[in-house]
């Protein structure tokens, strides 16, 4: 195939997203079957998603409306996928037209209980994780012909980029057989946007023609979007754009009165932290196993693996890889990036084809021999991390044998990839894991992530804490700041007072540090939402730290005890929803996360009273205005920053806290050109116009 030929395919496949690509049919996550797959049919009356985007942290209530069909009660099972990082923090029935508020258990025991009251059809509820990917929800009964409605919350971090922000509902997903992929009903997703540095701009790149957008200020905007037998088989990506900050840090916190505060802390790097790129050697490592075929991941990441071999400079060398059970090379060594050496690699890709199984092993293995001491490596996967469980210790083990210059960047397309062992690969080597939605724009992710490509990281991260006792950072080992890539630390604190956060780092390297003193306050109600992130940070912590020491065993009544006090679905926890109060006192079941939920719910009431007033003020000023100024309107307070990770006006007075650091000026001579790879690689753009450029040049 010719260069030219292949290269426009590719350019128009990553500059224009998913319309020319031809995958297998993508089924939503929805409604299974009845009675444990015995049969009955059952519809999705409605389906209501409230999306707050507050602090850097998404709040997600999914309300649901099932009808049954049958002449005869049955169960529901619906399946969807995990977000990434998301932490299922409630899950609600109504039971005789009241709420009914679930609680965490043990996964066994929340098991046993629910059968219970199956046998003597009365109502329970049961959220489960069924793996690294899949919740699944069991409702039972739900009456001939009737209607159940239940709601299910989630909490997880927003994807910074630069000064964007990504926020992805996840639906599109082959997690479980063949579901209803459709709303029978209403379909609606309502997402409210505060930040307190101005946003520039709010958009949905999966859904560009539905969504209604309404900017009520430079803080606060609205998006909306509603369908009736609306489909359910592609995700909803909400994207927003902010002001482009400086280096610096932002900090937010949450307490109650004689306990324990729960805090937040962002470090962004900002423009400041640019160098310019003088080269490195690249092993692309593209998984062909027959995993790959589902979703048309192999398809997609041949196409924005091309794009960005396409990008690579004149002073970068490179190696294309394809694995299944063994490893297959294009060249056997690295070439320089030019036209021939593209072509080639080109022509490699499009040779493959998904099948056999997934050993990364011997990949990795073979990635680290082409490191050479005086040049960074940059060993960039793409895969669905669906490999055999009894390799996944001997790859932890790998990846901390890897040569001194060596980093690994680990790339997932769609929802079905195993995202804890790919952020772990990345992260344990100091580099970064990214995962893309195929609703995504991929023309502003390959600019994203070529900017983050071109600059060079602050590594060896330390972070201590003066005059208050900080105690339980996560992560404990603070991984490398890359520049639009912030670093978040949670953490909880004791006492309450003036402390010193001081930051150190090897820039460029040399020595770097810095210090901000900030308030940890004895009383913060406005982020309550950072304290179950805290905790689920603190359980997916425990697990990865066994899952490299070989065994989870030692770990798990630590993570099934945060889950309990948290309210925290995960593998060895399950929210169980039972009739009334009544119940859960006979199975001696603390209502602590009936408590919790109560609270946050009147944290966000009051933070949805000054968000009304903004709306109500930006009506005030639409039409013919009267002779006399009417009454001021209050206004949110807020905070000035410099992050791109910023913290968000608040209903009380704000917590909120940001200093920024003095960074260096970059010299012209670089570092060591050492970058992430993000999700989808480097569009061709700049490359074609440049042999056009050529092209016209020798006419």
């Amino acid at each position: 195939m010719k260069l030219t030929t292949l290269t426009h395919r590719l350019a128009r496949t990553c500059l224009t997203g998913l319309a020319i690509i031809s995958p297998p049919t993508v089924h939503a996550a929805g409604l299974l079957i009845a009675d444990g797959g015995l049969g009955g049919i059952l519809e999705i009356k409605e389906h209501d998603v409230k999306v707050a985007l507050n602090n850097g942290i998404a709040v997600t209530t999914v309300t649901q409306v099932f009808h049954n069909t049958e002449r005869r009660p049955v169960e529901a099972l619906y399946t969807f996928p995990v977000p990434k990082g998301a932490s299922v923090s409630n899950f609600s029935m109504w039971i005789g037209g009241r709420e009914m508020v679930g609680e965490v258990v043990e996964k066994a025991r929340a098991r046993e209980i629910y059968s219970s009251y199956k046998q003597k059809q009365r109502d329970p509820g049961l959220l489960e994780q069924t793996d690294y990917r899949t919740f699944e929800m069991r409702v039972f009964p739900i009456a001939a012909g009737a209607d159940q409605k239940v709601q299910v919350t989630y909490y997880q971090e927003l994807e910074f980029d630069h000064d964007w922000a990504t926020y992805v509902y996840p639906l599109a997903t082959t997690t479980r057989g063949r579901p209803d992929s459709r709303v029978s009903g209403r379909f609606a997703i309502s997402v409210d946007a505060k930040s307190a540095v101005p946003i520039t701009t709010l958009e949905s790149p999966s859904h560009r023609t539905g969504f209604v957008v309404a900017k009520h200020s430079e803080n606060y905007a609205q998006a909306s979007f509603e369908a009736k037998d609306g489909s359910l088989a592609q995700d909803v990506v909400i994207a927003q754009q902010f002001s482009r900050p400086k280096t610096g840090v932002d900090i937010l916190t949450s307490a109650r009165a004689g306990e324990d505060g729960f805090f937040t802390l962002t470090l962004t790097g900002g423009e400041d932290l640019k160098q310019q790129n003088t080269g490195a050697d690249y092993v692309f490592v593209l998984d062909v196993s027959g995993s790959m075929r589902d979703d048309g991941k192999l398809l997609l990441s041949k196409d924005c693996l091309g794009a960005f071999i396409a990008e690579l400079g004149a002073h970068d060398r490179f190696e294309v890889m394809a694995f299944n059970i063994a490893p297959a090379l294009a060249f056997n060594e690295k070439r320089p990036a030019d036209d021939t050496n593209k072509t080639a690699a080109l022509g490699f890709l499009a040779s493959v084809q998904a099948q056999g199984g997934t050993v990364l092993n011997p990949a990795i293995t073979t990635a680290y021999k082409y490191a050479d001491a005086d040049r960074p490596l940059n060993v960039v996967i793409l895969s669905d991390g669906l490999t055999e469980q009894s390799e996944r210790h001997a790859i932890l083990q790998l990846i901390q044998q890897r040569p001194r210059n060596a980093k690994v960047f680990c790339i997932g397309v769609g929802n079905d990839v195993n995202r804890p062992l790919l952020e772990q690969l990345a992260n344990d080597s100091g580099g970064l894991a990214a995962f893309l939605s195929r609703g995504d724009d991929f023309s502003r992710q390959a600019k994203a992530f070529h900017r983050k490509l071109l600059n060079p990281v602050a590594t060896d991260l330390k972070l201590d804490v003066r005059g208050i006792e900080i105690t339980a950072l996560e992560p404990q080992q603070l991984p490398n700041l890359y520049h639009g890539a912030p670093v978040r630390v949670y953490g909880r604190y004791r006492g309450a007072g003036k402390g010193t956060i001081a930051l150190r780092a090897s820039l460029n390297g040399k020595a770097w540090e810095q210090s901000a003193e900030l308030d940890f306050p004895q009383d913060d109600a406005t982020n309550p939402e950072i304290e179950r992130m805290w905790a689920w940070k603190r359980m997916d912590g425990l697990l990865k730290t066994a899952d490299r020491n070989g065994s989870r065993a030692p770990v798990i009544p630590d993570v099934v005890r945060l889950g309990e006090e948290f309210s925290i679905v995960s593998e060895y926890t399950s929210f169980l929803v039972l009739e009334n109060d009544g119940e859960y006192q006979r199975w001696k079941i603390s209502r602590r996360n009936a408590d919790r939920t109560s609270r946050d719910r009147t944290s966000q009431a009051e933070r949805e009273k000054q968000l009304s007033l903004i709306r109500d003020r930006a009506i005030q000023e639409l039409g013919p205005q009267p002779a006399l100024a009417a009454a001021a309107t209050p206004t949110l307070p807020t905070t000035t920053v410099a992050a791109n990770h910023p913290p968000i006006s608040q209903p009380a007075p704000s917590r909120s806290q940001s200093r920024d650091f003095q960074v260096p000026a970059p010299s012209s001579s670089g570092g060591g050109g050492s970058g992430p790879v993000g999700p989808l690689f480097v569009a061709l753009t700049a490359w074609l116009a440049r042999r056009r450029q050529k092209a016209s040049a020798n006419a």
